[in-house]
């Protein structure tokens, strides 16, 4: 009788664990393509503190207002991810030379490094609003030894804000943000409900 239940179970014990694989790759496949799907679509502002001296961190700050400032006036009327990044990389220059005249005028001599690329980010919360861990397409600085806390925003669609500290994200930066998001990859941004759960697998398996 003890060996006849056993293999009552058996079966029983293998449907559920498949079951529960099938739910686990579901998620992971849905929450993969909605990242990949994101990355796609918007650009980011990457700025990188020397260390996490408070001394060293407000110089990280100040050098990410001058370069939003910078940003701002000449990415007033992009209306494509292609033409933020094109017109990021036709003054690159210009961002290594604000970004370094900004830290000498504050009395520091870091060196710094601007970067233009496809970089690995972790989860990250802007708000309400959480993006996917993934790669994602960058305009990167780098200050001194690159070893503090970071700091970003999305440049394309424009959600960075001067001085913001992402406690929230304006009704007007969310409807950028719409525009150039399918309806699911809008909705799985926000924390709530399946879709972080979804996007927390996602972390588990990278």
């Amino acid at each position: 009788m003890v060996k006849m239940t056993k293999l009552i179970k058996k079966p029983i014990f293998i449907t559920i664990t498949a079951f529960v694989f099938f739910l686990i790759f579901s998620a992971y496949s849905y929450a993969s393509s909605i990242s990949s799907d994101l990355s796609k679509s918007v650009f980011r502002l990457h700025v990188i503190a020397n260390s996490d001296s408070d001394e060293d961190q407000s110089l990280k700050l100040q050098v990410r207002d001058k370069l939003l400032d910078y940003m701002n006036s000449i990415t007033a009327n992009v209306s494509s991810k292609d033409d933020a990044i094109k017109i990021a990389q036709d003054h690159q220059k210009d961002f290594q030379i604000i970004a370094e005249q900004t830290i000498l005028d504050k009395g520091y001599s870091y060196p710094v490094t601007v970067e233009i690329g496809n970089y690995e980010f972790p989860t990250k919360h802007y708000g309400d609003i959480t993006l996917p861990s993934g790669y994602y397409d960058a305009l990167r600085v780098k200050i001194g030894d690159a070893c503090g806390h970071n700091w970003w925003c999305v440049l394309y669609p424009n959600m960075c804000f001067r001085g913001s500290v992402y406690e929230v994200v304006e009704d007007e930066a969310k409807e950028n943000l719409k525009e150039v998001l399918t309806p699911d990859e809008y909705k799985s941004i926000f924390d709530s409900g399946k879709y972080e759960i979804k996007l927390k697998i996602l972390d588990i398996f990278r």
